[in-house]
């Protein structure tokens, strides 16, 4: 094999296909990166056996073939390589070695054979469908910071993408993520041909890895599902994962419906007091306290060991006097949510879940337990 290509083009890809690759793993092979020249073009391909992702991009091919080489050597050298280098890849399956030239630069990385890597099984996919990369960046930039980190819940793990009957009426995309601390529901239009989706939990390595090919606000993504895999793919990059074998508890039962007290304030002054406030706080509980009365929102934050904080900001609120509390990192990812100018906390009692949104937007809505200060 012997290929010749551009050095930004060469580091997109193998950039995207080192951050599959795990850092640590038993299995050899899983550290290298497949590189496969046919016609004008290479494909990359890596994989961790629950995700694969292959990167397609132009090249002048020599010699077609294919080898395997350390994903992340490769990144690091071509990373290092001067703008605009033309890089030649060079192949010696006899020798198990692969030659890295560009300039006056020439380096040369052992290999190990193609035969020995792992392609994922392709699968039948139940449902295929396109939307575009701004819909899914969006269901999955403002559900991903619920996600669980405990194991012990890995159904909770990921995010839960699935046709659901939307808040205006009619069906709708849903992406779905919690930790039983907080909860995010995200709406989008449904995109035609999802409407037999089977729902699936999309990993949270899946959902960070997927982020990349979501950067181009016009670019199409064509979303097939299965009930044990999922793929997204651009023309240059496609994603396979595997799904979360597990049943995603009923959400539905803990986002609440009639909480009456309403408070209406500036989302980003918000999130700067609470995080003002916070400063002093206890590292392990992070306990901020709301006090609400007309038209009046004090933070507090009392921690005997470090000091104490307060800060009163103006907002819309016309209800009886309540006091709640919160953990600090909470309101300041959920307040980070917004979009728009106003965000909207939906509250009950000081021991009743919280119901947030932005403005009048039922498509976003989030939900996040209160504790006791």
């Amino acid at each position: 094999m012997k290929i010749s290509i551009e050095r930004g083009t060469l580091l997109k890809a193998v950039s995207q296909a080192q951050s599959v690759v795990e850092r640590r793993n038993t299995i050899p092979i899983l550290a290298n990166v497949l590189i496969e020249a046919e016609g004008d073009q290479v494909l990359f391909r890596a994989t961790d056996l629950d995700i694969e992702v292959v990167d397609k991009a132009p090249a002048q091919v020599e010699k077609a073939g294919a080898t395997t080489v350390a994903a992340t050597t490769l990144h690091e050298i071509v990373r290092k390589l001067p703008d605009g280098a033309l890089v030649t890849l060079t192949a010696d399956s006899a020798a198990g070695r692969l030659t890295v030239e560009a300039g006056r630069s020439n380096f040369s990385l052992a290999t190990l054979p193609k035969e020995d890597f792992p392609v994922m099984a392709s699968s039948e996919y139940q449902s295929n469908f396109t939307a575009s990369a701004a819909l899914l960046r969006r269901l999955f930039d403002k559900s991903k910071f619920a996600i669980s980190t405990e194991e012990t819940r890995y159904y909770l793990n990921g995010v839960y993408m699935h046709v659901a009957d939307g808040a205006e009426g009619g069906k709708v995309l849903r992406c779905v993520a919690t930790d039983g601390h907080r909860l995010a529901r995200i709406d989008a239009d449904l995109p035609a041909g999802a409407e037999d989706m089977p729902g699936v939990i999309v990993p949270r390595k899946t959902v960070g890895e997927l982020r990349k090919l979501l950067e181009d606000d016009d670019a199409d993504i064509a979303v097939s599902v299965s009930e044990t895999k999922v793929r997204f793919a651009t023309p240059d990059i496609t994603l396979t994962s595997k799904v979360i074998d597990g049943t995603f508890p009923d959400y539905t039962r803990v986002i609440p419906q009639n909480n009456a007290r309403k408070l209406e304030v500036d989302a980003a002054e918000f999130a700067q007091a609470v995080d003002r406030v916070a400063t002093v706080s206890s590292e392990r509980s992070r306990a901020v306290k709301l006090q609400l009365e007309n038209d009046k929102l004090v933070l507090s934050v009392n921690a005997p060991d470090s000091g104490a904080a307060e800060e009163e900001l103006a907002v819309a609120y016309g209800d009886e006097r309540l006091e709640i509390g919160f953990n600090a990192k909470y309101l300041l990812e959920i307040a980070s949510q917004v979009d728009r100018e106003n965000a909207v906390f939906l509250f009950n009692s000081a021991g009743d879940p919280t119901l947030m949104r932005e403005g009048n937007d039922q498509s976003a809505v989030y939900v996040v337990m209160p504790m006791r200060v």
